[in-house]
């Protein structure tokens, strides 16, 4: 019973994600080339908290505003933990770019001295 709730609720949010702003959002951060946004997406952290604070301050009046206050808090912590997120990724991965394109190098340079990679040249025998 416990694996169909699980995988009804799992195959709602997944059809439902792609329509949420901050889900598409969060998507395209989490590329490549979006990893560099990252830090700079932090900042939309702020509108979300502000609106959150007037969601808050409405909430007393409806309790729906309360709820929507919620889902903005949500989405602000969302970026914030985004931030940092993608510039370790950013970070990772150009660590693991920069060490390919080490090792390419160096099989080149042993390719035009004629060396196979794994393999020593032999010492020319005296006749």
């Amino acid at each position: 019973m416990f694996a169909i709730v699980w995988a009804l609720s799992l195959r709602t949010v997944m059809s439902v994600r792609r329509f949420l702003p901050t889900s598409i959002l969060m998507d395209r951060l989490h590329t490549r080339r979006g990893l560099k946004w990252g830090v700079p997406a932090m900042l939309l952290a702020v509108p979300y908290a502000f609106a959150a604070m007037v969601c808050a301050a409405m909430g007393e009046q409806s309790g729906w505003f309360s709820v929507l206050a919620l889902l903005f808090v949500w989405n602000a912590f969302k970026f914030l933990v985004a931030g940092p997120a993608t510039l370790l990724q950013l970070l990772r991965v150009r660590a693991r770019e920069r060490r390919a394109r080490r090792i390419q190098a160096m099989l080149e340079l042993e390719a035009e001295r004629g060396h196979v990679a794994g393999e020593r040249a032999e010492p020319a025998l005296r006749t």
